[in-house]
């Protein structure tokens, strides 16, 4: 069947078969299909939807179109923990360790920064001669010896969704739930994981603004991946402002290191985290239950342990052996840095996410297409929360930027986004559980 027929049927309501699928997940695999098709293809989902049927054999197809990790001869359990994305959310650089030193493996299987929100695997990309890409002897050998390994899809894992994700960036498809369910678990099934826990951000900083349809997504994937014969469970969380102080790739990894050895840890940012870890254990059998877990997990991190693994797993991948202990010197910084001074007095009562993350992207600490070159030095520090009392003339930030005219706009943005007024109720940062 020719693309365009594909296309045709999916844009005018038409079942897909799964022999339909096949065939386009082959051809977005092959590059017999043309960006624009895949792009074509791709919005006539987000418009149409897909069947749980139809969600299945897009995610078995794309987990099919390279190859299958088995985890067999690992004495532990192989789990993961995958974000729908967010702004200043680097959980996925302190919990991959802070699991795998509570008995864990943890092959974290990650991408690049989508739209708004930054990707764990542009953040690795900061720390210089890591390798984010390893072959996969090499990613065995990390995973079985330190316990975890941050990386991204080598060309051999899931190489359909590799591409489609790419295009999905740049032609405003990615809200689509069959899409993200698609991505997600291809590569989560192809990692070969026992067990998956999901985070799915809920607010005007995520790609599920409201909460209703943040729960569909959660169902959407638990359903799929159980279907797959993958336990799942999923936690909602809120993303109505950025989760870390820092948004912007080395500026995220620096607040990681602090956040792995103590020196200062975001509030809401270890609530998630510690969570989410609880949770893997758990799915993992590792603890009998959700209190154990975050008991296990906080231990783990206040003994240093999972600071280490950190470390192991930096030196392992090509990292600095030291980096924890001099990470400072091994990160590159911007040219520039200057407050972000607050217009007037009162409390933070609103920030519009979305608008955060976009201005690291106007910094250059993100994509516009998906070929631009990210700086990872540009970005936000000092992000206030919700909530906070300011005086006029306070910081409400601080820019990191590379020349005066992308701070001047990223300043523009940064006002624009935080609203100063009467003191507000503040979103618990774990909204539900679905297990």
């Amino acid at each position: 069947m020719l693309f365009a027929e594909i296309i045709r049927k999916k844009r005018d309501a038409e079942p897909l078969s799964r022999e339909d699928i096949g065939e386009m997940v082959a051809g977005i695999t092959s590059g017999a299909a043309s960006e624009g098709q895949v792009a074509a293809f791709a919005m006539a989902v987000l418009w149409r939807g897909m069947d749980h049927d139809e969600a299945a054999a897009l995610t078995l197809a794309m987990r099919d179109s390279g190859d299958v990790f088995k985890w067999d001869d690992l004495p532990g359990p192989a789990v993961d923990k995958h974000s729908t994305g967010g702004v200043g959310d680097n959980v996925s650089l302190m919990l991959a360790p802070i699991v795998a030193a509570c008995g864990g493996y943890v092959p974290m299987i990650s991408g690049r920064g989508l739209g708004h929100t930054g990707g764990t695997l542009d953040k690795m990309d900061a720390i210089p001669g890591y390798a984010t890409q390893p072959d996969n002897d090499l990613l065995r050998k990390v995973v079985a010896e330190v316990g975890c390994a941050i990386i991204g899809q080598t060309g051999d894992l899931a190489p359909a969704d590799k591409r489609f994700y790419g295009i999905r960036d740049v032609t405003a498809t990615v809200e689509s739930v069959p899409l993200i369910t698609a991505s997600i678990l291809s590569k989560k099934l192809a990692a070969g994981l026992g067990s998956l826990v999901m985070d799915v951000k809920c607010g005007n900083g995520a790609f599920m603004e409201s909460f209703d349809r943040a729960e569909e997504l959660a169902g959407a994937i638990t359903g799929v991946a159980r279907a797959a014969g993958l336990p799942c469970h999923a936690l909602i969380t809120d993303m109505n402002q950025p989760l870390a102080s820092a948004a912007g790739n080395a500026l995220e990894v620096v607040n990681a290191v602090e956040f792995l050895t103590g020196a200062r840890r975001d509030a809401r940012l270890q609530e998630v985290t510690l969570a989410l870890c609880g949770e893997m254990l758990v799915t993992a059998g590792l603890q009998p239950d959700r209190a154990a877990g975050v008991t296990a997990a906080r231990a783990a991190l206040e003994t240093g342990r999972a600071a280490e693994v950190f470390d192991r797993m930096v030196a392992a991948l090509g990292g600095p052996s030291d980096f924890i202990e001099t990470h400072q010197s091994h990160l590159t910084k911007a040219k520039l840095t200057r407050p972000v001074l607050a217009p007037s007095s009162g409390h933070v009562r609103a920030i519009a996410t979305r608008e955060v993350g976009l201005a690291v992207v106007e910094l250059g600490g993100g994509r516009r297409r998906a070929d631009d070159v990210v700086n990872p030095a540009v970005g936000l520090t000092g992000l206030l929360d919700l909530g906070v009392e300011v005086v006029k003339g306070g910081p409400l930030c601080m820019i990191h930027a590379d020349d005066a005219a992308q701070a001047d706009a990223a300043e523009a943005q940064v006002l624009a986004a935080y609203q100063i007024g009467e003191a507000t109720d503040v979103p618990m940062p774990v909204l539900k559980i679905i297990d």
